[in-house]
């Protein structure tokens, strides 16, 4: 599963950002350990806060672990030894999830007989 991010939100939580990916607050608090690039910003409390930024670090290195079947070493090479490739990779998935997500509203917006139905 790749979260379709809010523009509009600065930070989200931990538990935010496991729901968006399926897992575990666990996993992402190791994947933070195991993975340099993945900083997210604490508040005073240490309340882990993930930027977009962040999550587009996760949504790669979920596609790398959980979709694709890397080893978390494996995915640390593949990151280290493809950097453009993935970001470019990355770029296209978003752009993908924001046509499916627009795709999704038009379809809403069709009636049962496949009228469109303009809203104003």
């Amino acid at each position: 599963m790749l979260p379709l991010l809010k523009d509009e939100k600065l930070y989200y939580s931990i538990g935010e950002v496991a729901d968006m990916f399926g897992v575990s607050k666990s996993l992402i608090r190791y994947w933070e350990t195991e993975f340099s690039m993945l900083k997210p910003h604490k508040n005073s409390k240490g309340d882990r806060r993930f930027t977009k930024e962040n999550i587009e670090q996760l949504q790669l290195i979920f596609d790398l672990v959980k979709n694709r079947g890397f080893t978390i070493e494996g995915a640390k090479n593949e990151i280290r030894q493809n950097k453009d490739l993935i970001k470019q990779r990355q770029a296209l998935l978003q752009k993908l999830i924001h046509l499916k997500a627009d795709m999704m509203k038009l379809k809403e917006s069709l009636n049962q007989d496949g009228e469109f139905q303009h809203n104003t």
